[in-house]
């Protein structure tokens, strides 16, 4: 039973189901297809998850974004990142303030951009580490640490990141630990003819949208629990192992390609998203149970980033997805 609205955990399911199609109507007014990259965002925020969006410019991702921020009524904060970016830029500083009563100074502290409900942090990739490294204790921790005081962030909270992958001039590559904290890394490919035909048309005419809120930071909060409960059963859990184990070129268990193709694998946190992911599919399909099918559908966005190529690998022209493809058929056959 949802102990807020009464409702049993079947009817959230519903319910649940019913917001993210409204989800998906109220994008649709906005961006043209993109169904599958929607998906994933969906089901990232109701997994509690992170998600990186890494494609050319002119896909409209940051467009994505700020429309979904619009669907939920939740703060918004959209960060550029840019190469003079520095950390307190984002986290906040401490100045120092004068009581005009007593005469005392004291120090006080100024949030930053990055104390919102949904943090854009728009081409990541384009700071220094040390101000990449500025995210990585608010996304794990849900906190900012300034002079030894922690300052809680506001619940829900997400960070949706946005990175060009073919513009190399001027960009800091992601540290593995800090891709490891996103949930998804999306990839947002070229739309079809007849999609660019509706993109061109809508864009190029006098035509404005009416973006509807659908859910509260509260009801988020609710669904995102709700999701935690659904059961998953043990031979789900294991191929989600053994998927994720499969990947690590030092153990018995990954194949002879995996030893040849890369040099590093994921970590325990790739299966924790591949069923926290199933999970989340299910839920928005209105199911109460998880299947493999549902861990195969967040294999490549959960895996691809998790994975580390070799020189043998990028020699024969082989990326992460193909590798992830070979993968999912070596596991149904072992």
């Amino acid at each position: 039973m949802t102990e807020s609205t009464g409702m049993t955990d079947t009817e959230a399911l519903k319910n649940l189901q019913a917001a993210a199609a409204d989800i998906r109507r109220e994008l649709g007014k906005v961006i043209v297809g993109q169904e599958d990259v929607i998906n994933q965002l969906l089901i990232s925020i109701l997994g509690r998850g992170h998600c990186l969006l890494v494609g050319v410019p002119g896909l409209a991702k940051t467009l994505m974004i700020s429309t979904l921020a619009r669907t939920l009524n939740l703060t918004f904060s959209r960060i550029q990142f840019t190469p003079d970016l520095m950390p307190s830029d984002i986290t906040g500083t401490e100045v120092i303030q004068e009581d005009k009563t007593t005469g005392s100074r004291e120090f006080k502290f100024i949030p930053g951009p990055v104390f919102a409900n949904v943090i854009l942090a728009d081409e990541i990739n384009r700071t220094p580490p040390k101000t990449q490294a500025a995210l990585l204790e608010a996304m794990q921790e849900h906190q900012v640490s300034a002079a030894g005081q922690r300052h809680p962030l506001p619940e829900p909270f997400f960070v949706l990141a946005t990175q060009n992958p073919i513009e190399q001039e001027g960009t800091y590559p992601l540290p593995e630990a800090q891709l490891d904290r996103f949930m998804f890394m999306v990839h947002v490919e070229y739309p079809d003819a007849d999609e660019e035909l509706r993109i061109i048309q809508q864009t190029t005419s006098d035509y404005t949208d009416d973006v509807q809120t659908i859910l509260s930071g509260e009801r988020i909060t609710e669904l995102q629990d709700l999701v935690r409960k659904i059961p998953v059963a043990d031979d789900v859990v294991r191929f989600a192992m053994k998927l994720a184990r499969s990947t690590r070129v030092t153990t018995d268990e990954a194949p002879d390609f995996v030893k040849e193709w890369l040099s590093w694998g994921a970590g325990p946190r790739a299966t924790q998203y591949l069923v926290l992911g199933g999970k989340a599919r299910a839920a928005i399909d209105g199911r109460t149970f998880v299947t493999e099918d549902d861990i195969r559908q967040v294999a490549k966005p959960v895996l691809r980033h998790r994975i580390i190529l070799n020189f043998s690998a990028e020699a024969e022209g082989v990326d992460t997805d193909a590798v992830i493809e070979r993968l999912l058929e070596f596991v149904t056959k072992a």
